[in-house]
């Protein structure tokens, strides 16, 4: 099959749509990718790219159309509107200058879901079919992460959405609990197909590497990765992290990653005085994750309370299940009932940061092989819900289908 998969964002942006293109294309497809010049999380262009950089490359075979846009700055509400807009129009404006013909049109839809419009020309110039692939709910999610609160917009967003679904072939979600919430908006349930979110082939369980440990302080270590956003919720973590201090329960926390506020964060830790607890390291390749994760006594993820939250699965948790190390959960819905099922580990409710406290404290209070034995179950539970072939199995078959 000849396929073309549009995503804003894309090599040498860290998401796991750069693994989907590989996979597909190590199955024998013609992949090609329509996205736009990097600039993610920073807000600025990577290194050789600018607004008129060369708009045409070859990543591991495949081929990577670059549409120009307007970078994210420091991420505020105005840069961000550009932002999407900017990518949406010039993506559009992209594809006429591509000569390639498509079996099938993938939409990788993150935030922003207006790389939906791309794709519904693409449908259209190549006669294709378009698979449009949910990773985030719009205009919800616009409301509990992005904070709009005009009605007029949400119901133009909604509109647009609507349109999306609509025409489209089928429609991936993640997580089965965006399948009731589709149904809500009329989609039909036959269009909706189930597709978790799998991980690259290097999350496994690692041993442990003497060029990591220096990261690391002598202690119980409780390690997030990711994006520190608004939707992560550490005014929560902050304040189980004050509760514990006051107990003495001496933990620490390791941060990896970045993100808009990720400075607010670390403001306020300075302000609750617990600047010896809280270690920010910054971002580093996800390859390296696993190393990281090998020094780990648990794994935290955590996600604000909100009802499209709770239908969501954070791909970090897929991330933390394949490596085999225990989850302490601050969240709800569908990854909660994760962490409860697969026995990995322990979760309170988004927003109980006693509950989350309790638990870490009863984590902390468990010895190596109860620790141990809890990542045992979590890396089992990757293994039977969430490996690699399963998932890209499915997605081949979802594929086939409509041949």
């Amino acid at each position: 099959m000849k396929i073309l998969v549009i995503s804003q964002y894309f090599w040498p942006e860290n998401f796991r749509v750069n693994d989907l293109c590989l996979e597909l294309q190590n199955r024998g497809h013609k992949v090609s990718v329509l996205t736009g010049k990097p600039n993610y999380p920073h807000g600025q262009f990577y290194e050789v790219y600018n607004f008129l950089s060369k708009k045409k490359e070859n990543y591991n075979g495949v081929t990577v159309y670059r549409a120009s846009l307007i970078p994210r700055g420091k991420g505020g509400s105005i840069n961000l509107i550009l932002n999407y807009l900017s990518f949406a129009f010039f993506a559009c404006v992209r594809l006429f200058s591509i000569t390639e013909n498509f079996d099938k049109i993938i939409v990788y839809q993150l935030s922003p879901a207006t790389v939906g419009f791309p794709g519904l020309l693409a449908k259209w110039k190549f006669k294709a079919q378009l698979y449009f692939y949910i990773q985030d709910l719009w205009p919800e999610s616009l409301v509990d992460a992005g904070g709009l609160n005009s009605k007029n917009i949400f119901k133009i967003v909604n509109s647009m959405m609507n349109l999306f679904y609509d025409k489209s072939t089928q429609i991936w979600v993640q997580s089965t609990g965006f399948v009731q919430y589709l149904q809500t908006k009329g989609v039909d349930k036959s269009k909706i197909k189930i597709l978790p979110n799998t991980v690259e082939s290097f999350y496994k369980p690692e041993n442990i590497l003497e060029k990591y440990k220096a990261y690391f302080p002598i202690g119980f270590n409780i390690v997030f990765a990711g994006n520190i956003g608004v939707a992560q919720d550490f005014d929560t973590i902050i304040h189980a992290a004050i509760l514990l201090k006051n107990k003495n329960v001496l933990v620490n926390w390791i941060i990896i990653g970045d993100g808009r506020e990720k400075s607010n964060v670390i403001e306020t830790i300075k302000k609750s005085d617990l600047q010896e607890h809280f270690h920010f390291l910054g971002s580093f390749q996800s390859s390296e994750m696993p190393y990281f994760f090998a020094f780990a006594d648990a794994l935290l993820v955590s996600l604000k309370p909100s009802k499209i939250f709770s239908l969501t699965i954070p791909s970090k948790l897929q991330s933390y299940l394949a490596c085999g190390k225990p989850i302490i959960g601050n969240l709800d819905g569908i990854a909660a009932s994760i962490i409860f099922e697969s026995n990995s580990g322990l979760c309170s409710s988004s927003g109980d940061e006693k509950k989350l406290a309790f638990n870490i404290e009863a984590m902390f209070n468990k010895d190596m092989k109860e620790r141990e034995q809890l990542g045992l179950n979590a890396f089992n539970y990757y293994l039977e819900n969430f490996e690699r072939n399963l998932v890209y199995n499915k997605l081949e078959e979802y594929l086939n289908k409509n041949v």
